[in-house]
């Protein structure tokens, strides 16, 4: 007996020795060195680290003497501050991060952010054109492309990916998400934090990637009225099937930071709720990076009247799980105070300070500071060859073809006179969209240059009337023309002495983003009577939309032949719009977001809830609908055309009934019977016919790129796991339970083929 305990004894030693001598892994090695450094720290200089200030002075030049920036300049030199934004460029990152690293007493390096929303110098489209190809892999690159050139100036940290849903056309911001429906948005999601951050946490540390923020957490997308900013009011089934999924995506793929947003959800400013940032985002997903609030949200919490203070205000975003105060300057001038009086407890500073600190040693700052800074890299990456390809490629897959009655297109390349007419169709700005601070104006190739590169045949270009008058800023309204018609009458004769004409109308680029909500979504200015004007002189019609946001355009879907759905693309708009509108490039986008029929539908969308009364069973008005319009969508999710045609078979499932957990084989033959190779996004769409919660008419839970040659079939196969059959009750709870669940598969929401099954 004594000899087992003996040998027992010596394996334990034996074993704890081995794991004491057993190397630390990266994330351990991080751990102990954040330790080691928060406990050298003082209470001043860990407040610092949650303390975000914007750069507004020429940090290159001598130091500011007054006002705000003197101040910023002095906290700084301190070791007040942890991070920036705004900061770009090489040398200006340098001069700043030389400041907190040489000049303080810890040397703790700085991470810098910026809004990278679609690109930093060379621009991707929009977010939500993005979203519009369904193309994962591209959306990543993209991503990665945005990443190598803010890096490349010295960033190593974005303000995105937006992961937000939202239903409501009439909220600007919906340009930078990726639309209407949380499973979409999730792959979304996890393919741009992919493309920012690389494919796994270790990847952080290279001089190419940048730390990704999945922001707004959470609501905000549900802004009543579509107004900026606004009240958010919405059930507990809708924030955990709808809201929250793209956030849990990002968190699984590895996003080092979330950004809070300016809403309140049930009466508690995002900024100070706890229920989101402790209990659901640290406590039950177990994220370990840091959260960030969005501008001045912790002072805007006085004017939501949910603090009386600064101060009050500083404990409950504290208390909430608030890391680091962007702009507010209520941590550094608060906190210090608070924790001293015990209205904080010093141990949520630790944890705030100790996430910051984490991913600074991740994205490998403590190591080399300068890492980011290495001008002979900015020169070769920023506006490259190779990134200005990879943003056309982008581009070209984000265009929709929404209509093209009589074949319109694609434009013959020989033979054909075309009048492009429409301020748009000339304009370098507007098509770099609402958020491109980094790059320089009037760099986007216009449609009317891409145009020009095809030269069989004739082009004349007329402007019609302009769109807008006076300045146009990323901070001020634009004004739009709405008197001006001098250019009509040449408009009306290029189109009479053409064969087709290609308009380009829409919204100028800076009139969806942050702040630019709308309740008109038109066709501003004096662009829709020009339309009508020309569709009298002739009515061969290719409308080429830049928006960013879906629009109501009812009368054009009754009466233009072609309309392109072409967004806001970025750097290489006119060349991409070029190779679609000529068939160099067949168009395989489909809609990330309904468009409706008028604004009055809005908010609309596909994965709605049946109401009670559905349909018109007893030939009266007591039904949901409208008695004005109908209440379908002018556009549907997922709806988008090619150049060719795609047949569907029938909708196959290997069995009627399954077990609960057992996989679900979906199968359909897709065949290409038109005359072009082309590419379909076949859709996979569920319900759940009865449920212990009412859930939605159809619900996106697979799609798949087909690539056919022209008389080519292929079989596509999706597998449902519990993973898609289930759903969050109002606990948060997620649920898969036994029934019957149609299956929908086809080109769009509303163009599908069903089946059924049970799930015993």
């Amino acid at each position: 007996m004594k000899q087992t305990f003996l040998l027992l004894a010596m394996l334990t030693l034996g074993s704890a020795q081995a794991q004491k001598n057993k190397p630390m892994n990266k994330e351990q090695e991080i751990e102990q060195k954040v330790d080691a450094l928060l406990a050298k720290m003082t209470l001043e200089e860990k407040v610092g680290q949650m303390n975000q200030y914007n750069g507004f002075w020429d940090v290159t030049g001598p130091s500011p003497k007054e006002g705000n920036a003197a101040l910023k300049y002095e906290h700084l030199r301190k070791g007040w501050v942890g991070s920036m934004l705004t900061v770009r460029g090489v040398k200006e990152v340098r001069a700043v991060q030389k400041i907190a690293v040489e000049e303080t007493r810890l040397g703790i390096p700085l991470i810098i952010g910026f809004d990278v929303i679609h690109g930093y110098k060379t621009l991707s489209p929009i977010p939500l054109a993005e979203a519009a190809s369904w193309d994962m892999e591209a959306i990543q690159q993209s991503a990665t492309t945005a990443a190598s050139e803010a890096a490349a100036s010295g960033i190593n940290w974005t303000f995105g990916p937006n992961v937000d849903i939202s239903r409501d056309a009439r909220w600007g911001r919906v340009m930078e998400g990726a639309g209407e429906d949380p499973f979409l948005g999730s792959k979304v999601a996890e393919a741009r934090v992919k493309g920012f951050q690389g494919s796994n946490r270790s990847d952080l540390a290279s001089p190419l990637t940048i730390a990704a923020c999945a922001k707004h957490f959470a609501g905000y997308g549900f802004a009543e009225a579509g107004r900026d900013y606004n009240t958010v009011d919405m059930g507990n089934a809708t924030l955990y099937n709808t809201v929250l999924p793209p956030f849990k995506a990002a968190k699984e793929a590895g996003v080092r930071t979330f950004m809070n947003s300016f809403n309140i959800l049930n009466g508690v400013p995002a900024t100070g709720n706890s229920f989101l940032q402790r209990d659901i985002l640290k406590g039950k997903w177990g994220f370990d990076g840091f959260v960030i609030t969005d501008w001045a949200s912790v002072r805007e919490m006085i004017t939501h009247g949910f603090a009386e203070d600064r101060a009050e205000a500083t404990v409950k975003a504290v208390n909430a799980g608030a890391d680091m105060d962007m702009e507010s300057y209520a941590y550094v001038n608060e906190l210090v105070q608070l924790v001293n009086e015990g209205k904080v407890d010093i141990a949520l500073v630790d944890d705030a300070v100790r996430r910051i600190l984490r991913v600074k040693y991740e994205l490998g700052l403590f190591d080399d500071p300068y890492k980011y800074c290495d001008e002979k890299r900015e020169k070769a990456t920023i506006g490259s060859k190779a990134n200005n390809e990879a943003v056309l490629d982008m581009a070209k897959k984000s265009i929709v073809l929404l209509k093209n009655d009589n074949q319109l297109l694609p434009l013959k390349k020989k033979g054909q006179k075309i009048a492009l007419i429409g301020a748009l169709a000339a304009n370098k700005n507007s098509p770099l969209g609402s958020w491109r601070i980094a790059s320089d104006d009037n760099t986007a190739i216009s449609v009317l240059e891409g145009m020009q590169q095809y030269k069989g045949n004739e082009l004349v270009y007329e402007k019609g009337a302009d769109l807008t008058i006076g300045k146009t800023t990323f901070l001020d309204e634009l004004v739009f023309n709405t008197a001006d018609r001098s250019g009509f009458e040449a408009a009306k004769k290029a189109a009479k002495e053409a064969d087709v004409v290609v308009m380009v109308l829409g919204e100028h680029g800076f009139q969806s983003g942050e702040g630019r909500s709308r309740t008109h979504l038109d066709l501003p200015g004096l662009q829709q009577e020009l339309l009508e004007e020309i569709y009298k002189i002739n009515p061969n019609i290719v409308l080429v939309l830049n928006n960013g946001r879906p629009l109501a355009l009812p009368w054009a879907a009754e009466n233009i032949p072609a309309i392109v759905e072409a967004w806001h693309l970025g750097t290489q708009t006119g060349n991409a719009v070029a190779q679609v509108l000529y068939g160099d490039y067949n168009p395989s986008g489909k809609l990330p977001m309904s468009f409706p029929r008028n604004v009055g539908q809005v908010p609309i969308y596909y994965n709605q809830h049946s109401t009670g009364r559905p349909i018109d069973s007893d030939n009266n008005v007591f039904w949901s609908h409208y008695s004005d319009a109908e209440k379908t969508p002018q556009f549907a999710f997922g709806h988008g055309l090619s150049y060719t045609t795609f047949k569907y078979g029938t909708v196959q499932l290997n069995k009627k009934e399954y077990s609960k957990g057992e996989p679900v084989k979906v199968s359909v033959d897709i065949t290409n019977t038109g005359n072009y190779d082309g590419k379909e996004v076949v859709q996979l769409y569920i319900r759940d016919i009865a449920a212990s919660l009412s859930r939605p008419v159809k619900e996106l839970k697979g799609f798949e790129m087909v690539s056919l040659k022209k008389g080519e079939t292929k079989t596509v196969t999706f597998t449902l796991t519990d993973k898609e059959l289930g759903f969050y009750n109002n606990e948060g709870e997620y649920l898969v339970e036994p029934g019957t669940f149609k299956v929908f598969v086809g080109t769009s929401s509303d163009n599908v083929q069903e089946t059924t099954f049970k799930l015993r």
